[in-house]
C-alpha cells in the first residue's frame, strides 16, 4: 500500500460520507433522533443527529477497498471494524434514547476491548531520554482505558458546528503521514479513510449545520483515532511514539482536561455538560462560529504540523546525538506552538474579555475604574460564568 492508495481511500470515504449524510439526516428525523437547542449550546434550531452513520459507512467502504491486510494485521483490522460497528450502534441508540451514562460507558469499554483482544495493544512504548518501557500484562487494560478516554475526549469537544469533524480530519491526516513514515501502511490508510469520512460529513456540518454527527460520530471518530494512534505510532519502537499522538490531539485533550478540572473544582458531575469548552468561551467573547472554527482549526494544523515535523526534521540520529542546527529549528517550532497555544487559551480570552467587560460595566456605571474591570475579568475567568454583552442597535 502506497501514499496513492491513501489518496484514493480519502476520496472514496469523502464521497460516500458526503452522499449518505443527507440520507442519515432524513432517517434521524423519521426515528426521532433530533437535537433540540439547549441553553448551554450554540445551536439555534432543532437539528437531526446520526450523521455518524455516514462517517462509519465512508470509513468502512474505503477501508474494505484499500486496506490490504497480511496474516499479522488481518485480525487487528477486523477487530477495529467490529469495535467501530459496535460503538456506532451504541452512539446511535444514545442519540435516539439518551442512554444512562453508565450504559454508554459500558458500551465504550466493550467496543474498546474488541480490538485490544484482536491485538491492537500498546504493550510497550519508547520515550526520549528514557528508552523502552514494557507494560507487560497491563498493556491491554491501559489500551482499553486510552481508547475509552479518546472516545470521550472527542465527544466532549463536539459542541459547535464543524468542530469535531474538522479537528478529527486534520488529526487523522497528520497520523496518516506519520504512520507511512513509520512503515505502518495499514494504519496510514485507515487514517486516510477516517479523514475522508470526517471531511465528507463536514460538507453538511460546517456552520450553519444541517445535521450533527451526534454521539454516533463523536464516539466513532474517537475510537478510530485511538486505534490509529496505537497502530500507527504508539505500537512502534520509534522515539516520541507516545508524544506524537498527544501533540496531534492536543486541542481536544486540552479542552476536555480544562472542562473536567473546572467541573471537579466546583464539585459538579464530570459527565454533566456545561458551557466551559473553548468554543463556548470564544463565543462569549464575541467570536462567530466560523471564526471560532478558523482559530481552532489553525491551532490543530499547527500542532499537527509540529508532530509531523518531529518525524521528518533530522534533529537527531535516534541514538541520543543532536544535530545542533536542526535542533534549533525544532526548538523554534516548539516555541511557536507554545506561544500560539498560550495566546488562544489565555491571552486572547483575557484581552478580549477585558475590553468587553469594560464596555459592559461602564454602560452601567460610567465612573467604574480599572480595578473594578480587572476584578470582573478575574471573576469570569475563574468561574467560567460569562455575562453576555448586549449590542444596541
Amino acid at each position: 500500500m502506497t501514499e496513492l492508495h491513501a489518496v484514493y481511500a480519502f476520496v472514496v470515504a469523502f464521497a460516500v460520507a458526503g452522499l449518505l449524510t443527507p440520507l442519515t439526516a432524513r432517517f434521524a428525523r423519521r426515528v426521532g433522533a433530533v437535537d433540540q437547542p439547549k441553553a448551554r449550546g450554540l445551536g439555534r434550531e432543532s437539528t437531526p443527529l446520526l450523521g455518524g452513520l455516514a462517517i462509519f459507512a465512508g470509513a468502512l467502504v474505503a477501508g474494505l477497498l484499500f486496506i490490504e491486510t497480511t496474516s499479522r494485521t488481518h485480525d487487528r483490522f477486523v477487530g477495529i471494524l467490529a469495535g467501530a460497528a459496535l460503538i456506532t450502534l451504541v452512539g446511535a441508540l444514545d442519540d435516539r434514547f439518551d442512554l444512562h451514562p453508565a450504559v454508554k460507558l459500558l458500551g465504550q469499554v466493550v467496543a474498546a476491548v474488541i480490538p485490544v483482544t484482536a491485538g491492537v495493544e500498546a504493550g510497550n512504548i519508547t520515550l526520549p531520554f528514557v528508552g523502552p518501557i514494557d507494560f507487560g500484562s497491563l498493556g491491554g487494560p491501559i489500551t482499553v482505558v486510552g481508547l475509552v478516554a479518546m472516545m470521550n475526549v472527542v465527544n466532549f469537544s463536539d459542541g459547535v458546528d464543524g468542530l469535531a469533524a474538522g479537528v478529527c480530519a486534520i488529526a487523522a491526516l497528520a497520523f496518516s503521514i506519520i504512520a507511512f513514515d513509520l512503515d505502518r501502511s495499514h494504519a496510514a490508510i485507515l487514517a486516510a479513510c477516517t479523514a475522508g469520512a470526517a471531511a465528507g460529513f463536514l460538507v453538511h456540518n460546517f456552520p450553519p449545520a444541517s445535521v450533527y454527527m451526534g454521539d454516533t460520530g463523536a464516539n466513532l471518530l474517537g475510537f478510530l483515532l485511538g486505534c490509529i494512534a496505537v497502530e500507527g505510532a504508539v505500537k512502534t519502537q520509534a522515539v516520541l511514539a507516545l508524544v506524537i499522538p498527544l501533540v496531534v490531539l492536543a486541542v481536544p485533550f486540552l479542552d476536555t482536561t480544562f472542562v473536567v478540572l473546572k467541573r471537579m473544582k466546583y464539585k459538579r458531575k464530570v459527565y454533566v455538560a456545561d458551557a466551559n469548552h473553548f468554543h463556548h468561551r470564544f463565543s462569549r467573547i464575541g467570536f462567530s462560529e466560523r471564526r471560532t472554527l478558523v482559530y481552532l482549526y489553525a491551532w490543530t494544523l499547527l500542532l499537527g504540523g509540529f508532530a509531523v515535523g518531529l518525524r521528518f526534521i533530522p534533529y537527531s540520529d535516534n541514538h541520543g546525538h543532536l544535530n545542533a542546527g536542526w535542533a534549533i529549528v525544532v526548538a523554534a517550532f516548539a516555541l511557536l506552538v507554545a506561544a500560539a497555544s498560550a495566546y488562544l487559551v489565555y491571552v486572547l480570552e483575557i484581552l478580549k474579555l477585558r475590553r468587553l467587560s469594560a464596555v459592559r460595566i461602564r454602560r452601567l456605571r460610567p465612573d467604574a475604574g480599572e480595578t473594578e474591570v480587572d476584578a470582573d475579568v478575574e471573576r469570569q475567568i475563574e468561574t467560567g460564568e460569562f455575562e453576555a454583552l448586549e449590542r444596541k442597535g
